[in-house]
């Protein structure tokens, strides 16, 4: 008898975990990003935000956050924002933890979804295409190379050739230290650092910290994406000076999960009828008036002027 009641408490206590099981998943959401339908029906689009430059503040505005904020408005929902890190943001957008490995990417496990779309000035890089799905380029973007204004190195004269410029840049980086941060568009070996003999130095601060620690003496040199050297410029005005670029012109865009297609289009039509009107310009140069000398074909600004951050025709 006592054998018997012992193999009837293991036959019950399996088929309760079993039946948990099967309850847990009968009621568990799928691990994918939500499209436009869903999106809709609860009424609240999720921004998923990295405090970083002028994109998103942290302090609850920046380029991004008004333009997210539209977004919504035109799929007639609420707008929610959810903050992040570098690090978990793919993650939270996917479901999937994820680690870059040159233009390669190695799955980490599974974690749970958080937002619908990424927007902070996400550089578009190819590790990225692989997990997300990016919108239109909404901002132009490139990686330039910044020392303190002491640095015994003088900035390049440009020969009119990125190409050229790049290569006399890392000529001039040789045996000198170099902060990156892994894991972003500001890793190193993105664009051949590692290879010029140059000193990685891996910074474990946050994008937006990169220009302070070389004032403060933490490296010699860092790379640094245009948005945030031209607020850095501004900023800390004679304490630094840009040695020249490092890469080619990059662009920034939105990032969806690859399950949700629908939201993309609706938000690349969005930006396009957005991108034609003034207000977009108004946007940008509400944030970041300086950018228009740089990249004036990316704002086609049909020969309008920008007084005090305002376009006018």
């Amino acid at each position: 008898m006592g054998t018997y009641r012992k193999k009837r408490t293991l036959f019950n206590s399996a088929t309760v975990i079993c039946a948990f099981a099967i309850l847990s998943a009968a009621f568990m959401k799928p691990a994918f990003g939500a499209d436009l339908l869903e999106i809709k029906k609860r009424g609240v689009l999720r921004h998923l935000g990295v405090p970083y430059a002028n994109f998103v503040t942290g302090s609850g505005d920046g380029m991004d956050v008004e333009l997210i904020q539209l977004f919504a408005e035109y799929l007639g929902v609420g707008y929610e924002y959810v903050p992040t890190c570098w690090e978990d943001v793919i993650g939270d957008l996917t479901g999937e933890m994820v680690k870059p490995n040159g233009e390669n990417v190695e799955v980490l496990g599974k974690v749970p979804i958080k937002g619908d779309i990424i927007a902070n000035g996400l550089t578009v890089l190819p590790w990225r295409r692989k997990v997300v799905r990016y919108s239109v380029p909404t901002f132009p973007t490139q990686v330039w190379v910044v020392a303190r204004a002491d640095f015994p190195v003088k900035p390049i004269r440009s020969v009119g050739d990125i190409d050229g410029d790049i290569r006399a840049v890392k000529a001039l980086l040789k045996g000198h230290g170099i902060l990156g941060v892994a894991g972003t568009c500001l890793e190193p070996s993105l664009y051949g650092l590692d290879k010029i003999g140059a000193r990685l130095i891996p910074f474990p601060g946050t994008l937006n910290q990169l220009v302070p620690a070389v004032m403060n003496g933490d490296g010699e040199t860092c790379i640094q994406d245009v948005p945030d050297i031209l607020i850095a410029l501004e900023k800390w005005p004679g304490r630094i000076k840009v040695i020249g670029p490092v890469s080619r012109m990059q662009n920034m865009g939105c990032a969806f999960a690859k399950t949700s297609p629908q939201l993309l289009d609706a938000f690349n039509r969005f930006f396009k009828k957005f991108k034609q009107d003034d207000a977009y310009l108004n946007l940008v140069g509400k944030y970041y008036p300086a950018i228009f000398g740089y990249y004036p074909d990316f704002f086609e600004n049909r020969g309008g002027i920008y007084i005090n951050g305002i376009f006018a025709d």
